[in-house]
């Protein structure tokens, strides 16, 4: 009789609890899909923040995050592979794992600060590239982790299988064991996408913000969150407005990467 009162009481908790984040989490969005409903027009999208609108910042909000992903992905999963695959029961691997599980939970603000140490104040001020550099330090343990379990899931078969067909190790990996994991891989690759375009704290310290739009990198360079930031703070109803409607716009593109995430990229049940 005990176990099964306790038992409901853990139930009871547990929904309440579920009850409860999803609340605040519709909350959410019900308000941000609300407030930039009507703070969104297509003006924004056609005009830079200087003319109250946010092409350029959404702009350079992309073009930060993916160079970033050009840089992060290579490295972490190259890093993954060789975890998984050539040190996987080493000391320096499980140092490396370790290392990797903190630096996924570390604030982000930490890394900004990291980073304006060593590439804004010794170059005389924010730029572009220090922004980069942030989001894909940022992104390489994700990358790695990600990459480290999918191929974990993969068969050891597999694997030996390839060997004995004469293969080496190196197209093993790349023609067997990448190719079965490359669902998942995409899934982390996605998902480490979409954590780093929502960024704030990092670009504070490293990239600022620039009214204008550019391709340059050496300077202060665009980026939504960052002017969210911004215009959330000024007194003026226009400049709130931008950044409801800039939050929203974030928002949904981060829910709609991660939709893509759990259900484009899911893996098809055998028939």
């Amino acid at each position: 009789m005990n176990r099964l009162l306790l038992n409901k009481i853990v139930i009871t908790l547990s929904t309440l609890a579920a009850l409860i984040g999803i609340s605040f989490l519709l909350w959410i969005l019900i308000t941000l899909s609300i407030r930039g409903y009507h703070s969104i027009d297509w003006h924004i999208f056609t005009t830079d923040l200087v003319n109250n609108g946010l092409r350029n910042v959404i702009i350079g909000q992309f073009i930060l995050a993916g160079i970033a992903t050009v840089i992060g992905v290579p490295v972490g999963m190259m890093a993954g592979i060789y975890l998984r695959e050539y040190g996987i029961n080493s000391k320096f691997s499980m140092i490396v794992r370790n290392l990797s599980d903190v630096m996924m939970s570390a604030p982000s603000i930490v890394i900004g600060i990291f980073v304006y140490g060593i590439f804004v104040v010794p170059f005389g001020g924010f730029n572009g590239w220090a922004g980069v550099i942030a989001l894909a330090i940022l992104m390489i343990p994700i990358v790695v982790s990600t990459t480290d379990s999918m191929l974990s899931l993969v068969p050891q078969e597999l694997r030996e299988a390839g060997i004995a067909l004469g293969a080496s190790k190196a197209q093993v990996i790349y023609k067997i064991v990448l190719s079965a994991a490359k669902i998942g891989l995409i899934t982390g690759v996605l998902l480490a996408f979409a954590r780093v375009i929502g960024e704030t704290a990092p670009l504070l310290f490293t990239s600022a913000n620039n009214n204008f739009f550019s391709f340059g990198l050496s300077n202060q360079y665009p980026s939504l969150t960052v002017s969210i930031y911004h215009l959330a703070l000024f007194p003026s109803q226009t400049s709130q407005n931008l950044a409801w409607a800039g939050s929203a716009i974030l928002t949904l593109l981060v829910l709609f990467i991660n939709l893509i995430t759990r259900f484009i990229f899911k893996p098809r049940k055998q028939k």
